[in-house]
This record gives C-alpha cells, structure tokens and sequence, in this order.
C-alpha cells in the first residue's frame, strides 16, 4: 500500500519533496528523501526526511520513522565507504529546545572525520562523566512507570 504524501505549504522540506525548493539530492524512494543540509556540521553532512510531512519525533507515524531511518543506516553506509569518513552520527532534534529549526522530522546523517578540517562539529557537552546514579535511577523508574 503506498501512502499518500501529504505536505505543508510553508514547510520548506516540503518544498523540496514537491520540488519547489533547489537542493542537492542525494538518494530518493517512495517514502524518503535524502539531501545535503546547506549548513554542513562536516563534509557531506545530510538529511532523510520522510516525503509525508510530520513535525517532530512525536508526530512522525512509526511507518514512515522506519522507513527514514532505515534510509538513514542505508545513506550511513555509503557515507563511511564512498566519503571516508572515519565515523558517522545521526542525529534527531525534537523542538526549539532542542535545536529543531524546521518543523518536518529529519535525521542528520554526520559524517565524521579524524582530520578537523572535514568536521567543524563538536560536542556540546564531554562525554565520560557520570551523572548521580540516584537520579538516574529514578528517572529510570519514572518512565518505566508509563511505559
């Protein structure tokens, strides 16, 4: 069954799914596209969106969540051979606070490079340091409790 691509006039990913908005494209199918992000982290720094437009992690129907991130894995691959990235992050980001900038789910494939003057990214916050494993315990338990 395909489904039906349904988009948002002021949403620029959807623009370019319909072709109205230039981009270098990458890789399409019948659910996802996949093209390069005009604001690189890295060389060859792109997205995979679905074509049906949804705003966020918790809007996105979990059809269309596995078909892009499956593209996403598939588009990884061929980053790490084709590019010779040394690593590759994907990368969701759910909300103004949490640095959405467009309102139409999209996955980061970033490639990653050894050799800095290929990957100006960095991490926001130094990984390796523990938080109090009281608090992360109950956490823990908060969500167990409604999942």
């Amino acid at each position: 069954m395909t489904t039906p691509i349904v988009s948002t006039p002021e949403c620029v990913f959807c623009g370019i799914v319909a072709g109205t908005v230039p981009c270098a494209k990458v890789a399409e199918d019948a659910t996802t596209f996949a093209f390069m992000d005009i604001d690189p982290g890295s060389d060859g720094h792109l997205l995979v969106i679905p074509k049906r437009h949804s705003v966020d992690l918790t809007d996105i129907p979990a059809e269309d969540l596995a078909a892009t991130t499956l593209a996403a894995q598939r588009i990884a691959r061929a980053v790490l051979s084709e590019l010779g990235a040394d690593g590759v992050n994907l990368l969701n980001c759910s909300g103004p606070v949490a640095w959405q900038t467009v309102f139409h789910f999209h996955l980061h494939v970033i490639p990653r490079y050894r050799d800095k003057s290929k990957d100006r990214l960095a991490l926001p916050f130094e990984p390796g340091l523990p938080a109090d494993a009281a608090a992360i315990a109950e956490r823990a338990r908060a969500l167990a409790a409604v999942l």
